[in-house]
């Protein structure tokens, strides 16, 4: 087996499934900055769930004000149990996302 292929077994493997939930935000003008520390206080809570495998956050480079989230969850009931989590709710639904332009999201099932 190449390197490459045994890498992926080794990370299905370490995963063992899940549900991918992968979202991209752009923040209304002048307001990147705002959000980011919002989502720098947000990331270590989510991080911690117990339906939480994985949680990235990154921020362009090339324009500040667009985010990438790549989010891995346990299964349905993990992600259900994220959206009502008081972290969510609070950082996300309450500060973050009246602060944006554009949100979309996509889930999927690893394969």
């Amino acid at each position: 087996m190449d390197q490459m292929a045994m890498d992926k077994t080794n990370i299905n493997a370490a995963l063992g499934g899940g549900l991918l939930v992968v979202a991209q935000w752009e923040t209304r003008e002048d307001q990147a900055d705002n959000v980011a520390e919002i989502l720098r206080r947000f990331l270590p809570e989510a991080r911690q769930e117990p339906g939480v495998k994985l949680f990235l956050i990154g921020r362009a480079h090339d324009n500040p004000a667009q985010f990438l989230f790549y989010e891995l969850f346990r299964d349905e009931a993990a992600l259900r149990a994220h959206h009502e989590s008081a972290h969510f709710k609070t950082y996300i639904a309450g500060q973050a996302l009246p602060l944006l332009a554009k949100r979309e999201r996509a889930q999927y099932s690893l394969l």
